[in-house]
C-alpha cells in the first residue's frame, strides 16, 4: 500500500462495511478468487489515490466488521475505487453500514500542524475514527480566542507524541463537520489521551463525536480472513 500522499491538500473516505446476511452462500465456494480480486482492486488503484489502510472490527464493534481508509487529489478518484471495490464478488456481499467523506490540509491556527496522511507519517496499527460537530456558539468567537483555545487543546496532547492525529473538513457535504481519525499503536494511549483533552476548555464547544469506530490496521487478505465466518 502507498502511504505517501501526492498533494498538500486532500480528500479523503473512510468507508465503514458490514457483512450481508447472505455473505457465507456468496463468498465461501469462490473464496480465494474473491480474496484475490477484492485485493487486486485495492492494491491496482490509480497512482494517485493512496489507501491508507484496511481494518479489520471484528471483535471491536458489532455492527461493522471491516474499515477502509482512502484519499486522492480528487473526490471522483475515490468514487472511482468505491465503484470497483462494489463491482468485486466481495463487494456485492458487503453492506455499507457508513460512511465519512471530507477533504484535509494543513491546520488554519497553526499552520506547520496537518492530518498525519498528509505529512507522509506511516499509518499505526489501530484506528479510531468518529464524526465531530462544534456547537454553533464556536463559531461566533473571535478567530484569536479559537485559536488560543485550540493551541491548548494540542498542548495536552503533546503527551503521547507517538498518537496521530488526523482532522479532516466536512462542511456542506456530510452531516458532521468534522471527521477525526486517531492512529496508534497501543489503543490505550488513545484512551488516555482523549481522557485527558476532556480538560480542554474547547470542550464545551463540541456538539457531536460518536458514533467511534474502533479497526485493527492488516493486510487486505488478512482483514478479509477476520470476516470470513
Amino acid at each position: 500500500m502507498a502511504e505517501t500522499p501526492t498533494a498538500s491538500s486532500q480528500f479523503t473516505a473512510f468507508w465503514l462495511f458490514a457483512r450481508k446476511d447472505s455473505w457465507q452462500d456468496a463468498v465461501h465456494p469462490d473464496w480465494d478468487q474473491g480474496v484475490e480480486q477484492f485485493a487486486g482492486v485495492l492494491a491496482g488503484v490509480d497512482p494517485e489515490v493512496t489507501v491508507r489502510g484496511v481494518y479489520s472490527c471484528m471483535g471491536l464493534r458489532a455492527d461493522v466488521d471491516l474499515i477502509i481508509w482512502v484519499h486522492a487529489p480528487r473526490l471522483d478518484q475515490l468514487s472511482q475505487l468505491a465503484v470497483h471495490l462494489d463491482q468485486t464478488l466481495i463487494g456485492r456481499s458487503l453492506r455499507r453500514v457508513d460512511g465519512y467523506i471530507g477533504t484535509a490540509g494543513m491546520s488554519q491556527y497553526d499552520p506547520t500542524h496537518g492530518p498525519a496522511f498528509i505529512k507522509g507519517l506511516p499509518a499505526r496499527r489501530y484506528l479510531s475514527v468518529y464524526p465531530f460537530t462544534k456547537t454553533p456558539e464556536w463559531f461566533l468567537i473571535h478567530f484569536e480566542e479559537r485559536r488560543t483555545m485550540m493551541i491548548e487543546h494540542g498542548k495536552l496532547g503533546a503527551a503521547w507524541p507517538n498518537l496521530l492525529t488526523n482532522t479532516v473538513e466536512s462542511f456542506g457535504i456530510q452531516d458532521q463537520e468534522f471527521i477525526v481519525a486517531l492512529e496508534d499503536d497501543d489503543p490505550k494511549d488513545i484512551v488516555d489521551m482523549v481522557k485527558k483533552l476532556r480538560d480542554a476548555e474547547v470542550r464545551i464547544y463540541t456538539s457531536v463525536d460518536t458514533p467511534i469506530y474502533l479497526g485493527e490496521r492488516m493486510s487486505t487478505e488478512d482483514a478479509l480472513a477476520t470476516i470470513r465466518g
